[in-house]
């Protein structure tokens, strides 16, 4: 019988990665915080979703992704897999997760290397997002009032036929609601002091009561913490 040769073929760098794909796996055996969520930014910045630091370290070890680390002195930066494993053992942190011969820092927001695209969204109808955008001002008065001294008013009253909508939604103070009772404006002496309307959607990521953000994420999203739909709603 004819034995074949022994075959040294194997090239470094396909043993190298394979090392490091081995060290990979161990550290997702042994780390507990992989469940942690990850901002995702896309190509252009925006942000488009959020994932588990598992799902952010496979990305990013693919070189599908980058981290971006917000530094105060140089701006932003980011960093591949091997950048951020050389950064992680420069600066260490405790937020870390550890394989058997190094740690890496857990990234809070990584960047897409090839997607560009963003979700199609419309704002929300909530209440939320009225009094974002009427800034927290009373569209009667001008004033700026804190959230719990404002109630969303309709416009033309709802008995005379007006609807729960964003062109006749609006922020109005506790005093000029109580003096407008169910009236229009003209009736009511009042005006408004810009016409309301739908906003144009801006990017933006609804976390959930249940996800805790991260400070660095504040950068690249707004948080919409009351996502209750409107709908048959009182003046």
């Amino acid at each position: 019988m004819r034995l074949g040769k022994a075959s040294f073929s194997t090239p470094l760098k396909s043993v190298s990665v394979d090392i490091h794909r081995r060290k990979l796996l161990t550290l997702v055996v042994v780390s507990l915080p992989l469940n942690q969520p990850v901002l995702v930014l896309n190509r252009l910045w925006q942000a488009v979703n959020v994932c588990s630091v598992r799902r952010a370290v496979g990305l990013l070890f693919i070189g599908h992704a980058q981290v971006v680390y917000n530094d105060d002195a140089d701006g932003f930066q980011t960093f591949s897999f091997g950048e951020w494993q050389d950064f992680s053992e420069a600066e260490p942190h405790p937020d870390s997760i550890a394989a058997v011969s190094f740690r890496l820092r857990i990234p809070r927001v990584i960047l897409l290397l090839g997607y560009d695209r963003f979700p199609r969204q419309e704002v929300k109808f909530t209440r939320h997002n009225i009094f974002e955008r009427d800034k927290n001002i009373c569209q009667y008065c001008g004033g700026r009032f804190d959230r719990r001294d404002l109630n969303l008013d309709h416009v033309i009253p709802r008995d005379r036929g007006g609807p729960t909508s964003w062109e006749n939604i609006v922020c109005s103070c506790i005093p000029c609601n109580t003096r407008k009772s169910n009236r229009t404006p003209r009736e009511a002496g009042l005006h408004l002091i810009s016409k309301p309307r739908k906003p144009k959607w801006r990017p933006f990521i609804q976390v959930s009561f249940g996800v805790k953000t991260h400070e660095s994420w504040k950068h690249f999203i707004d948080v919409a913490y009351w996502n209750v739909e409107l709908g048959e709603e009182k003046n």
